[in-house]
């Protein structure tokens, strides 16, 4: 495979771009997170069915997560979370 030397504006664009997926990443990992906690925290006996099965999906989504990526996930909010207690 040849090597292609990039010039420095597709350079600039990568890295713009690259900084754009980490800044979307870190916010999609603190929205699952949160959702982790919410969904862990639920009464289901007072939720409507509706709500329940929303939960449900929401629930199986997070377990079908790796565990690394939900642990990083639940620490992005941490700190939220204990300071709101």
């Amino acid at each position: 495979m040849p090597h292609t030397q990039l010039k420095e504006p597709e350079v600039s664009m990568l890295r713009t771009e690259i900084e754009m997926l980490m800044n979307e990443r870190q916010s999609l990992l603190k929205t699952t997170g949160a959702a982790a906690f919410f969904v862990a925290n639920l009464d289901y006996s007072i939720l409507p069915d509706e709500a329940c099965e929303a939960a449900r999906i929401l629930s199986n989504t997070l377990n079908n997560l790796p565990e690394e990526t939900l642990r990083e996930a639940l620490e992005k909010v941490e700190n939220e979370l204990i300071i709101g207690d």
